[in-house]
C-alpha cells in the first residue's frame, strides 16, 4: 500500500455519520447547498469520496440528515407557557436558527423522509396549537401561517446588504439617501431620512410582524373554543 493509500485509510477510519453530516453543514453554511456535492464533501473531510456511501447513501439522505439537525437546533415550543408565548419562542429560535443555516430555508418542508427531530418539531407544535383550543383545521392553518412568515421573514433577511442597525444607517445615508431625489420621491426621502435618524433597525420588524399574526389568530382560537362541547 502506498503512503497515500495508506493516509486515505486512515482518514477515512475517522469518518461516522455525525461527522459526515456536520461537514456538510460547515460546507453548506459557507458556499450554500447548490454547491455541496459528495466529491466536494469528501475533499473537506479529507476522505475518499465513496467511502461517504457508507454512511449516507446518496446526496438525499445526506440532505434529510442535514436538514433534521437543523430542526434539532430549533427550540420546541415549551409545555409551561400559554400557547402564544410558546410559539413566539419557537417562531423567535427558528429565524435565529435559520440565519445560521440560511441554505436551508428552502428544505425544511420538502423531505419526504423526515427525521426523528423533524417530527418532533412538527408534533410539538401540531400538539401545542391542538392543547391551546384549536381545531384540527385551524392548527394547519396557523401552522401554514407562522411558517410562512417565519421562513419567508427569513429569505428576505437573508439578502438584505446589510446586517446591523448601524449598517443600514450608513446605507441609508450614503446609499439610499442620494437616490432619492425629494422632488420625484417625496415619501421614500422622507421615510429614508426619518430611519436613519431614528436609529431605526430593521430586525426588529420579526417581532413586530409575529405578534400580529398570533394576535390575529387568537380569536379564531377562542372562536373554536367556544363552538366545542363542553365535557
Amino acid at each position: 500500500m502506498s503512503a497515500k493509500e495508506q493516509h486515505q485509510v486512515a482518514s477515512d477510519a475517522g469518518l461516522s455519520k455525525q461527522r459526515v453530516v456536520l461537514e456538510a453543514i460547515r460546507l453548506a453554511d459557507r458556499e450554500g447547498v447548490d454547491g455541496l456535492s459528495m466529491r466536494r464533501l469528501a475533499g473537506a473531510l479529507g476522505a475518499g469520496a465513496m467511502s461517504l456511501y457508507h454512511y449516507v447513501a446518496s446526496k438525499d439522505e445526506l440532505l434529510d440528515a442535514m436538514v433534521d439537525l437543523v430542526f434539532e437546533e430549533i427550540e420546541l415550543p415549551p409545555e409551561e407557557t400559554d400557547w402564544q408565548s410558546a410559539m413566539r419562542r419557537r417562531a423567535v429560535s427558528a429565524r435565529q436558527v435559520l440565519a445560521r443555516h440560511p441554505w436551508a430555508i428552502g428544505l425544511l418542508e420538502s423531505r419526504t423522509s423526515p427525521g426523528p427531530a423533524n417530527l418532533r418539531h412538527h408534533e410539538a407544535v401540531t400538539a401545542c396549537l391542538r392543547r391551546a383550543g384549536f381545531t384540527v383545521v385551524m392548527a394547519t392553518h396557523a401552522n401554514w401561517l407562522l411558517d410562512s412568515y417565519v421562513y419567508g421573514f427569513a429569505l428576505q433577511e437573508a439578502s438584505l446588504p446589510f446586517d446591523t442597525a448601524d449598517e443600514f444607517a450608513d446605507m441609508g445615508e450614503d446609499v439610499y439617501l442620494p437616490q432619492l431625489s425629494p422632488d420625484e420621491f417625496p415619501y421614500l426621502n422622507e421615510s429614508a431620512a426619518a430611519l436613519v435618524a431614528a436609529g431605526y433597525d430593521p430586525a426588529e420588524e420579526f417581532t413586530f410582524g409575529l405578534d400580529l399574526v398570533l394576535a390575529a389568530l387568537e380569536p379564531l382560537r377562542a372562536s373554536a373554543e367556544r363552538r366545542s362541547p363542553t365535557p
